[in-house]
């Protein structure tokens, strides 16, 4: 096969591949939302607490982030092809076993530490395998993908809901988690690492590479040939670049409101407007990820675009689009009108979705490639770590105040984390990112 042949099918793959992690990364937030969904119906059928389900979602994430650096530096050290596709398997079969709990301690050891930590291997190896294989559309490729994030929760919203209904909340987790079992297998055969000569020689991949390019690869005689990626090198990057240290903090602020919004808002619309579930489900998370799709693929070619002539600007937007989620946040905790609180919704989904499309491609702007994953577990792990406290201080304030005052008060944090973004990419952004080679 001839070169240009070789290079054609490597450019083809590249698309494959994301089309595999979407899928994955579709069925995680859904697996993930399953819980938020069916909520009240486990809360009435275990005779379980506000506060105590809200412990639940909070050890889930605080599990995921004590792990997320392990999964980090496994990804920097091994086959991403193969810690993806573990993950999948592992936390799906989790899923399915969840919908034999009958108590607060098995939900906590099915749910938060056998489902968090077998996802925590899957973020960091996959997004530094999708990062491979897109250099030049980076951002377009993670918008893409971060797409199925919001599909993957408005399917669950409806479905999940609908099969409680139908059939209670346990059967949720059973056909959730057997689609997962499903996709990991199809990724045993179809999922590659880039290490083959096909993939190496597409034209985006011969164009100007850098020691960082190869070291960053995962071919097995690069990866033997390079010093080994320590944990606390990635670490230590994050903490003394200024620009990845704004982000990591800000994505811990954003990460706070969607686990509070996504954990407490289909009980919201269940308790305040007596919607049935599988509408309560529905309606929490259709308006809101169905403007994020349609937002995270026009912040994503808008950062390529910007990006090139002026790198800055996609942190920039990550800031300009908190900042104009905050009205929206307060219209969703606070009208007694369903129509105004959807447009508050959809409002919330399309703004976010401008720091959604950019938090990988701006962190991986300033960080050397061959520390992605474990600069990027580092992120993951302060962000989920403080996001985790989000459902159990919102179901606190639930019971003392009403969940309309806590969901109103997320809008305080993303008023504060627009503002740091927007300076960050005044002051830092520039200077960080000429650090790094980015002649790809």
């Amino acid at each position: 096969m001839n070169q240009a042949a070789v290079g054609r099918r490597g450019a083809r793959y590249k698309w494959e591949v994301l089309a595999l992690l979407w899928v994955a990364y579709l069925l995680n937030q859904a697996d993930r939302q399953v819980f938020n969904v069916v909520l009240p119906l486990i809360r009435e059928d275990l005779g379980l607490s506000d506060v105590a389900i809200g412990s639940i979602a909070t050890i889930f994430n605080l599990f995921y982030a004590v792990l997320v650096p392990i999964g980090g530096l496994v990804g920097d050290r091994f086959s991403r092809k193969w810690i993806v596709t573990g993950s999948i398997l592992f936390w799906s079969v989790a899923t399915m076993f969840t919908g034999l709990c009958n108590g607060f301690l098995m939900l906590v050891m099915m749910r938060s530490i056998a489902t968090g930590g077998g996802e925590a291997f899957f973020g960091p190896a996959n997004y530094s395998l999708l990062a491979q294989y897109h250099e030049r559309t980076r951002a377009f490729a993670m918008s893409i993908h971060q797409t199925a994030y919001y599909i993957g929760i408005i399917i669950s919203g409806y479905a999940a809901g609908y099969i409680g209904q139908l059939w209670g909340w346990r059967s949720a987790f059973y056909v959730f988690g057997s689609i997962g079992v499903i996709h990991g297998i199809v990724m045993i055969f179809r999922l590659k690492d880039k290490r083959d000569p096909a993939a190496e020689a597409t034209p985006e991949a011969a164009v100007g590479a850098t020691p960082e390019m190869a070291a960053a690869a995962p071919d097995s005689a690069t990866r033997a040939a390079a010093p080994r990626a320590r944990l606390t090198d990635g670490f230590r990057l994050v903490f003394t670049t200024p620009t990845a240290l704004i982000l990591t903090v800000c994505f811990a602020g954003l990460i706070f409101v969607l686990t509070g919004y996504l954990t407490w808002m289909p009980t919201y619309l269940f308790e305040r407007f007596d919607m049935d579930l599988s509408g309560a489900g529905f309606h929490s998370m259709f308006y809101t990820h169905l403007f994020a799709f349609f937002g995270v693929l026009l912040a994503g070619r808008l950062s390529d675009r910007l990006g090139r002539l002026h790198p800055a600007w996609r942190m920039a937007m990550q800031g300009f689009g908190l900042l104009a989620a905050v009205p929206f946040i307060l219209l969703m905790g606070n009208s007694a009108t369903l129509w105004v609180i959807y447009v508050g919704f959809a409002g919330f989904g399309f703004a976010r979705a401008f720091f959604d499309a950019n938090t990988y491609t701006v962190l991986y702007d300033v960080i050397p490639p061959r520390y992605h994953s474990s600069a990027s577990s580092l992120m993951m792990m302060i962000g989920f770590g403080i996001g985790a406290l989000a459902p159990v201080v919102l179901g606190a304030v639930k019971q003392a105040v009403g969940l309309s005052f806590g969901i109103s008060m997320l809008a305080v944090v993303w008023l504060i984390c627009g503002a740091g973004m927007v300076l960050g990419a005044k002051l830092f952004y520039l200077k960080d990112y000429n650090k790094i080679d980015h002649e790809q």
